[in-house]
C-alpha cells in the first residue's frame, strides 16, 4: 500500500511554542516533494506570516533518511517521456504539462521562502537534494548536521540545476558552486557552511532538542545553546585547482584542465563530469554564469522555469531518469550534442513565470 492511499499527509504542522514546524513527511521517498506538498506549505507560510503569535518556522523530514531527496521524479519522467517522444510539442507550458503546472508554484515557493518575514529555520539534515535545497538554502537560518549530504544532482539526470539552485551556486566563489552544479557532488555539512550554502552546525543528535528550544526560547538562543564549530571542509581545501580547472570557458576545457592538473581527484572529476548529458552540462554552464549576474532570485527562476521545460521536451531527460531511477542499468545514451541547440532552452516561453498573485 502506497503512503497516499493510506491518506496519510504528506506535510505535517506541529506547534511549538512560539515556533510552528512544517515537516515534509514522505519518508519512503525521502519526502520527496510533488506539487500538492509545495501549495501545503505555501499556503501555510503565507498564514503564518500573518499571525502575530509565531515568531519561527522549523523545517524538517520526517523519517532517518534526510530532509527531502527532490521532487517527484517518477511523476517527471512520465511527463518528460510523453512529451520529448511527441513530435508535436514545440513548446509547453502549465496548460499541456503537469511538471509545468508544479514548477510553476514550486519555484514561487522558493521565491516566497528567500523573502519570508519571519525565522526560517531549515533543518538541513541526511539527504537534502534538489527541491529539498529549494525549500531549505533559501531560508535565512540555514541548520547542517554530521549528516547532511546535500546536492544538486540534475546533469545526471539530462536536466538542469534549479529551485533557484543556479541562483546559490553562482555565488559560491573559486568556481566552487560550478563544481557542485556540473558534477552532482554530495557536499556535507561542513562544505555547505563553507560554501555559503548554510548557516549554522548542530550535531545530529542535538536536533529535538534544538527544535523544542526554538519554541522556548527563540532561534538565536537555540543556536546560542546547541550549534557548534563545523568541521573543516573537505572540498573547500581543494579550491585551489578548482578555482584554476573551472575558469574555463567550455565543458571540453574544464575537462582538459583537470587533466592537466592530474592529481586522482582531478582525473575523477573530469571522469565524472563527462558521463553526464552533454547537453544539460552546456545548458547548466551557461545558467550558473547568467545566474551570477542576476539582481535578484527571482529573475533566476524566470530563466530556470523556461530551461526546465525545454528539459522535458529534450530527449535526455527522460532518457537520464529511466537509467537512474527506472530501469537503473546507469547506462544513459545521451543524444548527440549541438552548441546551436543551446540557446533554445533560454527563450522566452508563451507564459513566463511570475510572481504577482
Amino acid at each position: 500500500m502506497s503512503e497516499q492511499s493510506v491518506l496519510v499527509p504528506s506535510v505535517l504542522t506541529e506547534e511549538n511554542g512560539s515556533a510552528r514546524s512544517l515537516i515534509l513527511n514522505r519518508p519512503k521517498s525521502i519526502n520527496a516533494i510533488d506539487h500538492e506538498m509545495a501549495t501545503e506549505i505555501a499556503e501555510r507560510l503565507d498564514e503564518w506570516a500573518g499571525d502575530d503569535s509565531v515568531a519561527a518556522v522549523v523545517l524538517y523530514g520526517a523519517g532517518e533518511r534526510g530532509l527531502c531527496a527532490g521532487g517527484d521524479i517518477v511523476a517527471i519522467h512520465r511527463d518528460a517521456s510523453a512529451l520529448s517522444g511527441n513530435p508535436d510539442s514545440t513548446d509547453i507550458d502549465a496548460e499541456n504539462s503537469p511538471s509545468a503546472r508544479f514548477w510553476f508554484d514550486e519555484y514561487r515557493l522558493n521565491a516566497a521562502i528567500s523573502s519570508y518575514p519571519k525565522s526560517y529555520v531549515a533543518i538541513m539534515d541526511g539527504i537534502v537534494m534538489g527541491g529539498g535545497v529549494g525549500v531549505s538554502a533559501h531560508g535565512n537560518v540555514r541548520i547542517v548536521t554530521d549528516r547532511t549530504r546535500l546536492a544538486m544532482p540534475e546533469v545526471g539526470i539530462g536536466f538542469v540545476p534549479d529551485v533557484g539552485g543556479t541562483h546559490l551556486l553562482s555565488r559560491v566563489p573559486d568556481g566552487l558552486g560550478l563544481y557542485a552544479g556540473l558534477t552532482a557532488a554530495h557536499l556535507r555539512g561542513a562544505d555547505a557552511i563553507a560554501m555559503g550554502l548554510a548557516d549554522h552546525f548542530v550535531p545530529s543528535e542535538s536536533l529535538p532538542a534544538f527544535i523544542e528550544a526554538i519554541g522556548a526560547s527563540g532561534v538565536d538562543a537555540a543556536i546560542a545553546e546547541y550549534a557548534t564549530e563545523a568541521p573543516e571542509s573537505e572540498l573547500a581545501a581543494q579550491r585551489g585547482w578548482i578555482s584554476e580547472a573551472f575558469a574555463a570557458e567550455t565543458i571540453s576545457g574544464i575537462i582538459e584542465r583537470c587533466h592537466v592538473v592530474g592529481t586522482e581527484a582531478a582525473t575523477k572529476t573530469a571522469d565524472t563530469i563527462a558521463a553526464k548529458s552533454p547537453t544539460a552540462l552546456a545548458v547548466t554552464l551557461r545558467s550558473l554564469r547568467e545566474a551570477a549576474n542576476d539582481a535578484t532570485l527571482e529573475d533566476t527562476l524566470v530563466r530556470e522555469y523556461r530551461v526546465s521545460l525545454r528539459c522535458l521536451l529534450h530527449p535526455d531527460m527522460a532518457e537520464g531518469i529511466r537509467a537512474q531511477v527506472i530501469d537503473k542499468d546507469r547506462n544513459p545514451s545521451w543524444a548527440e550534442f549541438s552548441e546551436a541547440d543551446v540557446d533554445a532552452f533560454f527563450a522566452p516561453l508563451p507564459h513566463d513565470l511570475t510572481f504577482s498573485a
